[in-house]
């Protein structure tokens, strides 16, 4: 029996704001516990939240960037439930009228093709405190540095159908809500996390299968693995005559695997109504307006002018269109040394390499972009090979200087002088007249000796292409 896997992620961006959604109290990572919270977050009695304007041009911005449609008028609700995290005994969120709706976002899956996601809302609300277990024996201890936190939850259409896409539209919603610059996407301080509802079900058919939610996953490995389990799970108590039961699961990491958290909960049972202390949005054209012309170059866009102005593979471009720092190192990259795809192929090879090693980001490279296009433009006009170009980037990551200081310092520069190139060709071809007879008669593989013997004899110096076509005529008896 075959079987369809159905996938929705609910992603939760903390939005890059200073202050909180309805306070302000300090957003500060990492700030003792329970020192980040005033009077407004905890809910004390007589006082009243006051909206964040930020946050809202924040929603503004990424329902722009999705092409949804933002709601002239959204309203916050009051999500009712007990947890020793929420001091409120509620969570201020939206329900029925979210300031996001209906959007898209392209995703490239692991086979190169693209699949558009529909994004169904993407509304604001609070985040909760955090439970702290193990500090204390016997006892859980609650920080409420996060309450009152802005989030911005948003939530895709069931369009995922495997492990994979559902990492893929997670990657790119990352890279999107970093790119506009709302949310630092940091996924081990919480800042950027998703709920998957999985189901699967019989293929071919139209009808949903009962879901459960996996709740609080922090990185895109344990996305995979959470929902690969998931699956696996639900299709072998079908197919043992079993029922899939509505429930919220944990994904334990170290047990590779789901666990039973609670019964899933229906929007009635959280007993939403309007928050009675806080006014709607209400947002103008003339709002919109001003957000739209805020905004950046979209990476979608800028990778089809990559692809187009540079001539770069699609994927290539969506690579270096994907982050605002990258895209602008790459535009200083290939405006300075003049040749656009030699600079992608540097950045998506060697310089993105050394950076994963270091753990960098590109703002902190040490190498930047005006000396990194000085060793390209010593590859272009061939005073060195691509080999010997990595040896010179190594040198200037180390802090050696620059590319023609340490190409003379090292003596590397290629020979690109065809007369003493030809006199190493005459040497070899006379000391070697047996290869020379075995190529003239037909085995090309011996060209490959040849090479290496003058390669060894110029120490390695020699231009490759001059060689190879110098050899060429000389071994064809010209």
């Amino acid at each position: 029996m075959r079987w369809e896997t159905v996938i929705g992620l609910e992603i939760h961006a903390q939005l890059a704001t200073a202050s909180k959604i309805f306070s302000g109290a300090p957003t500060r990572y990492g700030a003792e516990p329970n020192t980040q919270a005033c009077p407004v977050d905890l809910g004390l009695p007589g006082v009243l939240p006051v909206l964040n304007q930020r946050v809202v041009e924040m929603a503004i911005t990424l329902g722009l960037a999705l092409g949804a449609t933002i709601a002239p008028c959204s309203i916050f609700a009051r999500k009712n439930y007990f947890y020793p995290d929420l001091p409120k005994g509620y969570q201020i969120s939206q329900y029925e009228d979210p300031i996001v709706a209906n959007g898209t976002l392209d995703i490239r899956l692991p086979d190169g093709s693209t699949k558009t996601i529909r994004v169904t809302r993407a509304h604001l609300e609070e985040d909760a405190g955090k439970s702290v277990h193990g500090l204390f024996p016997g006892y859980s201890g609650i920080d409420l540095n996060r309450a009152g936190t802005p989030l911005l939850e948003i939530v895709s259409e069931p369009d995922l159908r495997s492990p994979a896409e559902a990492v893929a539209y997670m990657r790119s919603m990352h890279a999107l809500v970093r790119y506009l610059g709302i949310c630092d996407g940091n996924m081990q301080e919480g800042s950027f996390r998703c709920d998957a509802n999985v189901s699967v079900r019989r293929m071919g058919s139209e009808q949903l299968g009962t879901r459960a939610e996996i709740k609080n996953i922090n990185s895109f490995r344990f996305v995979e693995k959470a929902i690969a389990f998931e699956v696996e799970r639900q299709i072998e108590i079908l197919e043992s005559g079993g029922q899939v039961v509505q429930e919220t699961r944990l994904y334990d990491a170290d047990k590779d695997e789901t666990r039973s958290m609670r019964s899933k909960e229906d929007a009635h049972d959280y007993r939403y109504f309007p928050d009675p202390d806080l006014l709607p949005i209400l947002i103008t054209a003339a709002q919109i307006e001003a957000v739209r012309k805020s905004l950046p170059e979209l990476p979608a866009v800028r990778a089809a002018r990559y692809a187009t102005d540079y001539g770069l593979a699609p994927q290539d471009a969506e690579t270096l269109a994907a982050d605002q720092q990258i895209a602008a190192y790459f535009e200083a990259l290939a405006g300075a040394c003049g040749e656009g795809r030699l600079a992608a192929n540097w950045m998506n090879g060697e310089l993105a390499a050394s950076l994963n090693r270091a753990n960098l980001e590109i703002a902190n490279s040490p190498v930047d972009a005006s000396a990194l296009a000085g060793l390209l433009i010593r590859v272009r006009d061939g005073t060195v090979s691509g080999t010997m170009a990595k040896q010179v980037f190594d040198a200037m990551w180390q802090g050696e200087g620059s590319a023609d200081a340490i190409i003379d310092a090292r003596g590397l520069r290629q020979v690109n002088d065809n007369g003493a190139l030809i006199a190493l060709i005459d040497e070899v071809m006379a000391e070697s007249p047996a290869q020379v007879e075995q190529y003239r008669a037909g085995k090309d593989k011996v060209f490959g000796f040849f090479v290496g013997q003058v390669m060894k004899r110029s120490q390695g110096k020699a231009n490759p292409q001059a060689l190879n076509t110098l050899l060429k005529e000389k071994l064809g008896g010209s």
